[in-house]
């Protein structure tokens, strides 16, 4: 397996091109904005020049992790030759399933498709398929080059070698893969999101402003970051849907979204990536 191609180039999308190139994989990124493309080359740079910063890669290893990099704006050429695609489009299951039905027409027959999804479904995105025992989840956490998990999501119809093919695809990253069992959230969001709706509602209910509910859990509970912080850098919007399809999936109350998370995502408060979510940026 040496060809990856990429499908997304937006912040997952360029961290999982970024990756993959460092490790001396070939990789086609793969997007219709050419302008998103060239923001993914500069953030990929940014992020080398970083690496290079604290002394983990040189200046050397940076050029050959580019010139490994090849952007595409035409789907069927950036996947011609994939051995892997991961896609990491915008969470949407229309979205994910009408481009899993194309990448299935396009692709070599003996490519692995992959989906970064944080929570849909992986059975039913292979059910768009024809090949769902090779369809299957790797979903990278953010910053990519940095965080070490990748949690390995086997649909009902993946394949024991596909899912070994990944496991060691992501140990060749130097990641730890985990992997789990298709079901709503997975493992990390079925866990992490209801944490970041209760913070919701704690603010919501006029228990606590934003600071001190995020204070109390860096400080009481040694997390790095507080929950609407960490929200507002996944942003409001991705969370909303998240929370939105375990609530569908698991059909218990207690993944209900927080009203207050409903409005600040209809007034276009979505986090960093709007200017404003709980915090100002």
């Amino acid at each position: 397996m040496q060809h990856i191609s990429v499908i997304g180039s937006g912040t997952m999308g360029n961290g999982i091109a970024h990756t993959f190139a460092q490790f001396g994989f070939d990789v086609a990124l793969v997007d219709i904005n050419p302008i998103a493309l060239e923001n993914a080359l500069t953030a990929i740079g940014n992020n080398l020049d970083r690496q290079i910063s604290k002394e983990i890669l040189s200046e050397e290893d940076k050029q050959h992790t580019l010139g490994r990099i090849t952007t595409y704006t035409d789907l069927r050429a950036g996947v011609r030759q994939a051995d892997l695609v991961v896609e990491a489009a915008t969470e949407n299951e229309g979205v994910k399933l009408g481009l899993f039905k194309e990448l299935d027409e396009l692709c070599p027959s003996h490519t692995i498709l992959a989906s970064n999804t944080s929570s849909i479904s992986i059975t039913k995105i292979a059910a768009a398929t024809r090949r769902a025992d090779q369809v299957i989840g790797m979903h990278f956490m953010n910053p990519v080059p940095v965080m070490k998990l990748v949690e390995v999501i086997k649909g009902y119809a993946t394949s024991e070698d596909v899912t070994n093919t990944i496991i060691t695809l992501s140990e060749k990253l130097n990641k730890v893969p985990v992997a789990v069992n298709d079901y709503p959230g997975f493992v990390a969001n079925r866990i992490l999101m209801p944490m970041i709706n209760e913070a919701i509602y704690t603010l919501y209910e006029g228990v606590a402003d934003v600071e001190a509910i995020d204070t109390v859990m860096k400080l009481g509970m040694a997390h790095p970051m507080g929950p609407l912080q960490l929200a507002d850098f996944i942003g409001l919007d991705i969370c909303l849907s998240i929370l939105r399809v375990l609530h569908e999936g698991f059909g218990n109350p207690k993944y209900a979204p927080c009203p207050l998370l409903v409005n600040m995502v209809a007034a276009g408060k979505l986090g960093k990536k709007s200017g404003q979510g709980f915090y100002r940026y």
